[in-house]
């Protein structure tokens, strides 16, 4: 007889299976013979042979490339103090300091530098890391605010709504954090941050409501030399941390917050996430320095100019395809549906209330892009999330969208061929109503 513990894990499973929800690791497969719509390897550093050479060669010379030793606060990483030093100065920043994920950054700095009686206020669509940090902060879940994703008038009542509660909010007594994406990794949306910027600095003279970007999407490909959103508008001194990341773009691993040097100073004392935890290994900061010495010498800024050129293509093949099919089968989101944006991004959510089966059909043809769903994105909302990468050429995403649309019309004919046969009368409190059976299958 299955103990209580199985049961209770079995019976969770058992409901997300029949909800179609189910979280599961992709399949193993031969990558190469996928072409890759799915990861966050933007610039396509994780196979560029240049980028490989450069970081064999420099491992080849380091003096130490085997773990790290511990933690930060037991061994002495002079390579990673090195790398901390770089990283504030290519960025524009008073302080830098490594952590080992995007993750246990955002953890770590939620969790510890809001004081009791703040409040921080975060985009709805704002990672689950930040929602974590703040779940274990001093401030807990009643100092926790949301604003409808991107909405800076939702976020104007909102701070206009906490000012006219508190006197200490408005004297400075307390402290108000808004918590940002600069670019949206399910969504491809970005955050107004000039907007953001101008209503704190409105509604909070006294200089007590502080901004924190997450850039972890947007690190090398936007801004001068790839240093993110927050550089491309000029608003470095605006911010009072931001967040890059180093598993994304740039085919490596840890992430780093910029700061202030008290800010760092303070998360050294008492960021869990940092102190006990085994700092990234000497191999691992090697390989960050590789990437940032592409960065610096221009190579990932013609990366990046080629991937726009890739979204351009993609949106000029796929518009003309949407306006003959319906919004429930296929559609864009809002942004995205009409005029071209002054910022491009890689990530384009494919909205469909079919997902899992467009996402077989494309992996069926060597194409890997993966279905999202609740919970992990709000309900109706299911897509397939596509990610355009640096090392695609043309031909890969016309065949992505000659893919996508012929699944599309396929569904339709069998829908349209079989209505005879799928129309039935069914009598509703009286009234006669007509309606369609479908199947799971069709899109």
């Amino acid at each position: 007889m299955p103990s209580s513990l199985t049961q209770h894990l079995e019976n969770a499973l058992a409901s997300r299976d029949a909800r179609q929800i189910r979280r599961r690791l992709p399949e193993s497969r031969d990558s190469s013979a996928l072409v890759d719509f799915s990861s966050n390897d933007y610039l396509s550093l994780s196979t560029n042979n240049q980028l490989r050479e450069h970081f064999l060669c420099k491992l080849r010379d380091a003096p130490q490339i085997l773990g790290s030793g511990g933690s930060r606060l037991l061994v002495n990483g002079q390579a990673h103090a090195d790398l901390e030093s770089r990283l504030a100065k290519f960025f524009g920043a008073p302080s830098a300091l490594l952590f080992n994920s995007g993750y246990d950054a955002n953890v770590g700095f939620f969790q510890t530098i809001p004081q009791p009686g703040d409040i921080v206020v975060t985009d709805e669509y704002i990672h689950a890391s930040v929602y974590d940090g703040i779940r274990a902060s001093r401030v807990g879940r009643k100092g926790h605010r949301t604003f409808a994703h991107n909405c800076v008038a939702s976020l104007r009542s909102l701070l206009w709504q906490l000012l006219a509660e508190d006197g200490e909010m408005r004297s400075g007594g307390k402290s108000v954090f808004v918590a940002v994406e600069s670019l949206y990794s399910m969504d491809g949306t970005f955050a107004p941050l000039r907007d953001i910027v101008r209503l704190l600095e409105s509604l909070f003279p006294v200089g007590n409501a502080y901004l924190i970007v997450d850039e972890a999407h947007a690190t090398g490909i936007y801004g001068p030399r790839g240093r993110g959103l927050v550089a491309h508008y000029g608003l470095e001194d605006k911010i009072l941390a931001r967040l890059h990341t180093f598993g994304k773009a740039l085919a490596a691993t840890g992430a780093v917050i910029l700061t202030t040097p008290l800010i760092c100073d303070y998360l050294i004392n008492y960021a869990r996430s940092l102190i006990y935890t085994t700092s990234l290994s000497f191999a691992n900061i090697i390989a960050i320095s590789c990437s940032f010495d592409f960065l610096e010498d221009s190579e990932a800024s013609k990366l990046a100019t080629h991937l726009l050129v890739l979204i351009r293509h993609f949106f000029s093949l796929l518009r003309p395809h949407l306006q003959r099919i319906p919004a429930h089968v296929l559609s864009l989101p809002s942004h995205l549906a009409t005029s071209p944006l002054l910022l491009q991004s890689p990530i384009i959510a494919l909205l469909t209330s079919k997902p899992r089966p467009l996402s077989a059909y494309l992996y069926q043809r060597g194409m890997n892009a993966r279905p999202i769903t609740w919970p992990t994105v709000p309900k109706g909302k299911d897509r397939v999330r596509v990610c355009l990468h640096a090392g695609m050429g043309m031909r890969e995403v016309e065949r992505l969208v000659e893919a996508v649309y012929n699944r599309v019309t396929a569904a339709q004919a069998i829908l349209c061929w079989s209505l005879p046969t799928r129309i039935m009368q069914i009598f509703v409190m009286g009234e006669k109503y007509l309606t369609i059976a479908r199947y799971s299958w069709i899109l």
